[in-house]
């Protein structure tokens, strides 16, 4: 019976698509209440894959003396192609890597983000404190990071190891990755605001799959645009901002009713 209940609570708005909910975070980050919560971990991103750049061409720089030290005069016109693939190559390698690690690096300031997202767009405050009570949620905050990521290995391996199946295996493996992928940014993403009203990972996960036809098509919208150098950098904040949308409109009544919240 409770689940019942709980399951018709976050179904109540299934009009709207989780795509739906990505575009409309494109609308919130460029409100005026929420750009400075999206301009710090942005700028702490930028600077970091700066760096990371800035480094790694350098050993672009030697490995190609080397190469060029070694090859043949007629295969000199090869520098040409490889100059270009290895720099394309080097930008979307360091975007997935960053992608992940940035999860980490900013998970204090998402959490910031979708509590000022969530207060624009109900026009309630959460009070989860100021920056003291922030350093203190520091351990929970990284905790539940921890929980992500045990919960992506295990399965990412066994997806993984797809790949080693002949034919069908080989066949299958891109397109089960790829929508693993986007469950898979539907959970990080939406965790956030669950996190922020502590509501335990097992329920988010429970409330996610209760509505997956919605959390996926978040998660593909969210993984597409993830692929795209340069422009995924806005992606997790547009992504935390429309994942609140999704929260607010979704689960929020759901949760703040522990009536029919699940066990």
């Amino acid at each position: 019976m409770l689940f019942q209940e709980f399951h018709y609570a976050i179904v109540t708005h299934a009009e709207k698509s989780g795509i739906s909910y990505f575009i409309d975070g494109f609308n919130l980050i460029k409100r005026p209440g929420l750009r400075r919560f999206v301009l710090i971990p942005l700028l702490v991103n930028l600077v970091l894959f700066g760096v990371a750049i800035y480094f790694a061409v350098q050993q672009l720089d030697v490995m190609f003396a080397w190469i060029q030290n070694h090859l043949p005069d007629y295969l000199s016109w090869l520098n040409v192609i490889l100059w270009p693939l290895a720099v394309v190559t080097l930008l979307v390698l360091l975007s997935f890597i960053f992608s992940s690690v940035m999860n980490w690096i900013s998970a204090p300031f998402n959490g910031l983000l979708a509590e000022k997202t969530e207060q624009l767009l109900t026009g309630k405050p959460l009070n989860t404190g100021g920056a003291l009570d922030l350093l203190k949620d520091l351990p929970r905050i990284f905790s539940r990071e921890w929980q992500k990521l045990k919960y992506y290995l295990p399965r990412a391996i066994i997806v993984l190891l797809l790949f080693f199946v002949p034919v069908a295996g080989q066949t299958l493996f891109p397109v089960i990755w790829f929508f693993f992928s986007a469950w898979m940014m539907a959970i990080q993403y939406c965790d956030y605001p669950f996190d922020n009203h502590k509501v335990p990972f097992h329920d988010m996960k429970f409330a996610l799959q209760q509505t997956k036809g919605t959390s996926v098509g978040f998660g593909v919208a969210v993984t597409l645009f993830s692929m795209i150098p340069v422009l995924n950098f806005i992606v997790m904040p547009v992504a935390i901002c429309g994942a609140t949308a999704m929260w607010v409109e979704r689960y929020r009544d759901a949760y703040r009713n522990p009536q029919i919240a699940p066990e």
